[in-house]
């Protein structure tokens, strides 16, 4: 019951924030206003986090709130605010210990209620205030400097007014919007970054194409999750109590990830670290982002900005085999048929020297093969691919019968048509194993559980527990 209050909670706020955006956009690209308002979400959610966690550190040292308007959204100034300018001597030591406790620090001008307040009053200085404390965030908040996570939000684009003052205007408007439809919600940390992944997945639906670059499904998802987050050898044994490192190299917004933690979660099961690659700058950040608002701290995930086919990740570039870092599950959405350009020297690369290199046309198995060297000896790895993998001839039988061969191919689930924003092609997982006991490989044919939607297809609860029982139980 609670639980279903909770989502219930979750879909209000996404559908309250996804009215807010495209009340305001106008004539805006909806990609280009979505990294905005997810923005300042992320200023918000920083912002209150970081309070309540000083609040706990104070104790009874911590001010009484002088402002009218109790709520978050609208408390001016914050009780922060007046410590510090009368506990001058100490604010060192006090935003060492906070870094230490929540792993960043935000001066209070930069707090989301400051922000809003400036927005609510039409301040002049509301752009540049906002301009300096996205900086502030980026280069000083977080130990691990967040370098570029806020690069793509252009607060003095065009897009947003001609003149610095109607852009300043424009931006007070989101903002005090924003505020007015988020104050009255709970500012626990799995609502508001749910509504998150909400929003990104109606922005994924309402850009069409583009979207199959940054979001899969969440029931796609859920699939992959469970099914890595599985016994390897034994999957009726259940979930693991622990994986200790999880990998996307493909990662987009990161919600495949945070997926497979809440699944380990629900178990009752922890992540080690999670790492995840991603090549588009407006994605990565947005993935930075969102471990963040899903409450992880900077410690507990890597994401590294860069092409995984070219293996630009110096983290996986390990010559010394002793030293070569694996994953007890990965999971993966690639770009599906990608036209890539292998070099001669790529034949001799270590992902693939002995399988032989994925065609120009569709570097389909060039990723499925990166992400299969990576794999630990009892990991479990899931893909995403398109169908045509199972049949094209060429160079992607030679790798296909290879991995057949040498046993690796555990389970193909063949999914519906038209589940994915960006095509409408048949796609099927593919489950990989190093330490697969079975000969045979298990084929699950998925194709007619669906629920038929306007412009999508659907999987419902009954088909994904279908297709994961189903996994789990092989004879």
């Amino acid at each position: 019951m609670a639980q279903q209050k909770e989502q219930k909670q979750h879909k209000k706020l996404g559908d309250t924030l996804w009215n807010i955006a495209n009340d305001l956009r106008g004539a805006m690209n909806a990609d280009d206003f979505r990294d905005y308002m997810l923005s300042f979400l992320f200023l918000r959610y920083l912002s209150f986090n970081y309070e309540k966690a000083a609040q706990k550190e104070l104790g009874k040292d911590y001010p009484e709130v002088r402002s009218k308007d109790k709520r978050l959204d609208y408390r001016v100034p914050p009780p922060l605010e007046d410590w510090y300018n009368d506990n001058k001597e100490d604010i060192e030591a006090f935003e060492k210990q906070m870094r230490r406790k929540v792993h960043y620090v935000i001066k209070p001008e930069y707090l989301w209620s400051n922000i809003t307040e400036l927005a609510r009053m039409q301040n002049a200085e509301m752009l540049e205030t906002l301009e300096r404390g996205f900086r502030h965030i980026e280069e000083e908040s977080f130990n691990s400097a967040f370098k570029g996570l806020f690069s793509e939000i252009n607060l003095n684009s065009e897009k947003l007014g001609k003149t610095p003052k109607e852009r300043n205007d424009k931006l007070c408007k989101v903002i005090t919007k924003i505020a007015q439809g988020v104050a009255d919600f709970s500012t626990d940390t799995d609502i508001l970054g749910d509504a998150y992944e909400y929003l990104i997945s109606q922005f994924a639906a309402g850009s069409g194409k583009k979207a199959g670059e940054f979001y899969t499904p969440q029931q796609i998802s859920t699939i992959l999750s469970k099914i890595v987050s599985l016994d390897s050898q034994d999957p009726k044994t259940g979930t693991k109590k622990k994986i200790d490192k999880v990998l996307d190299f493909a990662c987009g917004s990161g919600s495949l990830l945070l997926n497979v933690r809440n699944q380990l979660k629900k178990e009752s099961g922890n992540i080690g670290k999670i790492y995840g690659q991603e090549k588009n700058i407006t994605t990565y950040n947005l993935a930075r982002m969102n471990m963040l608002l899903h409450g992880m701290k900077d410690t507990e995930f890597e994401i590294f900005h860069g092409d995984t086919l070219l293996n630009q990740w110096s983290l996986l570039n390990e010559m010394n085999p002793g030293k070569k870092i694996e994953f007890d599950a990965i999971v993966a959405n690639p770009p599906f048929s990608l036209r890539w350009e292998p070099n001669d020297a790529m034949a001799e690369d270590f992902r693939f020297k002995s399988y032989g290199l994925a065609p120009k046309s569709a570097a389909d198995f060039a990723f499925l093969l990166h992400g299969f060297h990576f794999l630990s000896q009892d990991g479990t790895m899931a893909i995403i691919l398109p169908h045509g993998v199972l049949f094209r001839g060429g160079a992607e039988e030679r790798i296909r019968t290879k991995l057949l061969k040498d046993g690796n191919i555990d389970t193909i689930i063949g999914l519906p048509s038209n589940l994915f924003y960006s095509t409408g092609i048949p796609v099927c997982i593919l489950v990989l194993k190093k330490c697969k006991k079975q000969d045979d490989v298990l084929f699950i044919n998925a194709c007619e559980e669906f629920e038929k939607g306007k412009r999508q297809n659907k999987l419902n609860e009954n088909h994904i527990k279908k297709i994961v029982e189903t996994y789990k139980t092989r004879p």
